[in-house]
């Protein structure tokens, strides 16, 4: 059974950092990917790793979010850094035989979500 376990989301101030982990298990994915979703808005691709390290970012956390895993422990890792409240979303993992992968239809595999909460 395939499963993917986010956590570290939690509440922080504006300028405040946090960091997510996602554990994968019951197979291995060549992308890993966090996407996110505020209320009321569409899903948002944040950024995406591949087994070899590449990675790939969106436009709106280039420069402040880092995307990395560690293969021997199947998990993926997002350093949020210079956070805002618009950061404030759910952020979801996903895993996908492609890379780069942007779209969340490519995603066949997804977490429960942890909450980001970024206060001004």
């Amino acid at each position: 059974q395939v499963q993917l376990v986010e956590s570290g989301g939690g509440l922080v101030q504006a300028g405040g950092s946090l960091r997510l982990s996602c554990a994968a298990s019951g197979r291995t994915f060549n992308a890993l990917g966090w996407f996110r979703q505020a209320p009321g808005k569409e899903r948002e691709f944040v950024a995406a790793i591949n087994w070899s390290g590449s990675t790939y970012y969106g436009a709106s956390v280039k420069g402040r979010f880092t995307i990395s895993r560690d293969n021997a422990k199947n998990t993926v890792f997002l350093q949020m850094n210079s956070l805002q409240p618009e950061d404030t979303a759910v952020y979801y993992c996903a895993g996908s035989p492609v890379f780069p992968q942007t779209h969340q239809t490519g995603y066949g595999a997804w977490g429960q979500g942890t909450q980001v909460t970024v206060s001004s």
